[in-house]
């Protein structure tokens, strides 16, 4: 004997929230939901268990929030990247390579620091250190 409970909805039609379930109801695709139960089955679920997840860490939705935008920019920058990339590493290559009798470039490094400070007075701790 199989474990089934029945039970009956009821859409009032009058309202936006019924009247949008019922039309989602109607519109499913029948390969992914085999019946109305196994859809409302998903639904009920999914709501609940974000409900429960929801109340158990407040903070949840903003956490998600900030990762989907966190994954944007993410996505941006390495768009960014995509374009750029050939023509910075071109003109790297074209800066590098140089006739034999050019005169190699010269550096000059000099001291900026006015303060005197130096590497001893920096304090590491932040490193974890």
């Amino acid at each position: 004997m199989s474990n089934i409970k029945c039970t009956t909805l009821r859409f009032n039609l009058d309202k936006p929230l019924d009247r949008q379930a019922w039309d989602y109801l109607q519109s499913t695709d029948k390969d992914e939901f085999k019946s109305y139960s196994q859809a409302v089955a998903v639904a009920v679920t999914e709501y609940f268990e974000n409900y429960y997840r929801l109340k158990d860490d407040p903070y949840l939705e903003t956490r998600e929030r900030e990762e989907r935008f966190v994954e944007q920019i993410v996505a941006a920058v390495k768009s960014a990247v995509e374009k750029v990339l050939p023509s910075f590493l071109a003109a790297c290559f074209t800066k590098m390579v140089m006739p034999y009798n050019a005169a190699a470039p010269t550096i000059n490094i000099t001291n900026t620091n006015e303060n005197n400070a130096s590497a001893n007075d920096i304090d590491f701790d932040f490193v974890g250190g």
